[in-house]
Formats: structure tokens, C-alpha cells, sequence
């Protein structure tokens, strides 16, 4: 990460970092370098380290240099998805015959990376609570090089203790990887809590807009992030110029929008907690939350994911779903309108019959930026 911005504030890198105003013309937004290929300066003289844009592109180094930056890093690398980056980096971290402890609520398409594709090339993982310190040590065999984490996890929002992890992973000689998506770095930085590597779905909160599909690792080592650009340049899978420039455009506003998503997803929560056809609420801005305290103490505010049970079973579940207006139907999460699913048969039916399947009376909600009042009364129709 360069130190140039590095005294400034969160809400000033968002807007500036990798952020160089144009030399050519002065433009103050990086510019779209739709090119793949670059002029050199004579055999094996890159202008300014570029030759070919699978390997590196301006806009999406913007981006990368971003992303360190907000995140504390010091080596970011953007994918085409979020998937995309966690393959690079299991492919990097792991050879046949490693371990991964894996948390026993993950995203389906993460368990189903290290269950169906991983598993074949001789990788071996374990699930664990990761919410619970002494239930990840109990995880860890010798042959453990990767601890992975999500916090706030998807889709039942538990907590893990970043800090305590990362503490089990050294003793283990592991490296700890944590999935920051549903919490952005506006309200969480887990490098500085002592995880190795930081995970993005880009097409989430640091997109924001429901228009872009990326994914991001940060590195807080630099050796650790050359190994990583390594293969991120031999295996392909890069973001492009065009979804990078998206993606550095939702960032600036990330810290206006993490509070608005916060906010009303509090206000969503806290409604749902007194709803008669609730049975139960997952959001850690709630006192009774198990991660409670843990959550205050490692992040800024709680996000704006909410999940929660509904009685009647699974088919209530999916009336639910079925009658929001406001809440719009369909997969993926933060962007800056309301969202709504049913985990076991969308996001997370990968996991059906394993130690993740989520509960089937389970709706997911992403709370958008609209009206609270207007969400609150959309919520309350649906549950009837």
C-alpha cells in the first residue's frame, strides 16, 4: 500500500486513494482503459509496467491500490468475481494433502468451491462454529494451512472474534483469511485485527449498486500478495477495465451508504423483533444477539443484513418472499434497494444436506438505502 493517503480518514481514502487525477487531460475520474494491449518502449520496455491487460490495466490498478488502502493491506487484487478470488487464493495457499477449517455457516458458493471442486485436487477441510474460539482450535490438525472466516456470516449473521482467531491460526502456523463482505471496511478491518488475507465480493456493498460483478483479496503481507499476483496474472480470472471503473465508483460513497444500510437495518430488526409471526432474529446490533459484544467491539456499526424465522415452516417462509413489494426478490446483497430471498432454495441450496443447511423457515433481507418507514410497512405486509 502506498503511504501517500495513509494519514488521512477512511471517508477521504474511499474518494482518493489510487484516485490519481488523469496527467493527459486532468480528469479527476481515473479513466476507463478499455485496451488490451500496450505500445513498449523498445523490446522489453513497459511504459509505466504495462503490457498486456490480463497482467495489469491502469483502471484496474485505481482500483487494487483502492482497495489496500481501505482495507489497510499492502498488496489489493481485483477479480471478475468473488469466487474468481477465492479460487486464486486457495490455488496459491494450498497443495494436495492441506487442511482448511471452514465455518459451519458460509456462502454456498464457498462451500461449494472447497466440497465439490477443492476436495478433487486433494485438499482436505473440516467445519467448525467459528464463533466459538475453542470449537476452531479443536478444528486445527498439522496438516492446517488455511483458517477461513466470514464475519458477519451468511446467511445466519453469527460472529466471529477476529482477533482470538487470528491468534489460534498463528500458534497453528495458519494463515487466517477472513470473508469482510457483509461488513465492507468501512465498518470492519480485519488485517488490523490480525487476519492474512481479506476476501471481497465486490459485487456487494463496495459495488453498491447492483450493476458490476467482482471480487478482491487483500494481503497484508507483500510477499504473500506477489504470490498472489502471481497467479492471479497465470490464472486469468481479472476484473475488467470497465467493471473495475464501476466498482471504484461505488466506493466512494460507501461510508455515506454502510451508515444508511446500518440505520435501517436496525430499525428493520428491532420491528421484526416484535412481530407475532417471528419466532426468531439474526442481526448483531441486537443486544440478545450471541456475537453482540463481539460485533460492537470489531466493527464500526452492524450492517444492514438481517435474517429471521418465521412460523408455519418453510412454506410460510416462501409466502413471505413471494409477497414483498418493496423488498425485490432475487439473490445477491448490497446494493442500494432492499432485497429479499429464501436461503434453502436460492443462495444456499448448495449446502442442503450438509453441516451448513441453513434452517428452512430462514428469509434473508438486504436492507437497502430507501425510506425506513416505507421498508418497515413493506415487511410488516408480507408477514401478514
Amino acid at each position: 500500500m502506498s503511504d501517500q493517503h495513509s494519514e488521512h480518514s477512511f471517508e477521504t481514502l474511499a474518494i482518493h486513494a489510487g484516485n490519481t487525477a488523469d496527467p493527459l487531460t486532468g480528469a479527476v475520474v481515473p479513466p476507463i482503459y478499455q485496451v488490451s494491449t500496450y505500445k513498449q518502449d523498445g523490446v522489453g520496455g513497459l511504459r509505466g509496467g504495462y503490457e498486456y491487460s490480463r497482467s495489469a490495466n491502469p483502471t484496474r490498478t485505481a482500483l487494487e491500490e483502492n482497495l489496500a488502502a481501505l482495507e489497510g493491506g499492502r498488496r489489493g487484487l481485483a477479480f471478475a468475481s468473488g469466487l474468481a478470488a477465492e479460487d486464486c487464493l486457495l490455488r496459491t495457499l494450498l497443495e494436495p494433502g492441506d487442511h482448511v477449517v471452514i465455518p459451519n455457516d458460509a456462502y454456498g458458493g464457498t462451500f461449494r468451491l472447497f466440497a465439490k471442486v477443492v476436495s478433487r485436487w486433494g485438499v482436505e477441510w473440516s467445519v467448525a462454529n467459528t464463533s466459538d474460539p475453542a470449537a476452531v482450535r479443536a478444528a486445527v490438525t498439522p496438516k492446517t494451512k488455511v483458517i477461513w472466516v466470514e464475519t458477519p456470516s451468511n446467511p445466519l449473521l453469527g460472529i466471529t472474534d477476529i482477533a482470538a482467531v487470528a491468534e489460534i491460526a498463528r500458534g497453528a502456523g495458519a494463515r487466517l483469511v477472513v470473508d469482510n463482505t457483509f461488513a465492507s471496511p468501512y465498518l470492519q478491518q480485519p488485517i488490523s485485527l490480525g487476519a492474512d488475507i481479506v476476501v471481497h465480493s465486490l459485487t456487494k456493498y463496495m459495488g453498491g449498486h447492483s450493476d458490476v460483478v467482482g471480487g478482491a483479496l487483500i494481503a497484508a503481507d507483500a510477499a504473500v500478495g506477489e504470490e498472489l499476483a502471481y497467479h492471479q496474472n497465470a490464472m486469468g480470472a481479472v476484473a475488467g477495465p470497465f467493471d473495475a471503473w464501476l466498482v471504484l465508483r461505488g466506493i466512494k460513497t460507501l461510508p455515506v451508504r454502510m451508515d444508511r444500510h446500518s440505520e435501517n437495518a436496525t430499525r428493520v430488526a428491532e420491528m421484526l423483533t416484535s412481530h407475532p409471526k417471528v419466532t426468531q432474529v439474526l442481526y448483531p446490533g441486537l443486544p440478545e444477539h450471541p456475537g453482540h459484544e463481539t460485533a460492537a467491539k470489531q466493527m464500526k456499526h452492524f450492517g444492514g443484513m438481517v435474517s429471521f424465522r418465521v412460523q408455519g415452516g418453510e412454506e410460510a417462509a416462501v409466502e413471505v418472499c413471494n409477497r414483498a413489494k418493496l423488498f425485490t426478490l432475487g439473490e445477491s446483497l448490497g446494493g442500494v434497494e432492499s432485497l429479499i430471498e429464501h436461503p434453502g432454495r436460492m443462495t444456499h441450496a448448495s449446502v442442503a444436506g450438509s453441516a451448513l443447511e441453513v434452517p428452512a423457515d430462514l428469509v434473508r433481507v438486504s436492507v437497502g438505502i430507501e425510506s425506513g418507514d416505507d421498508l418497515l410497512a413493506d415487511l410488516q405486509q408480507a408477514l401478514g
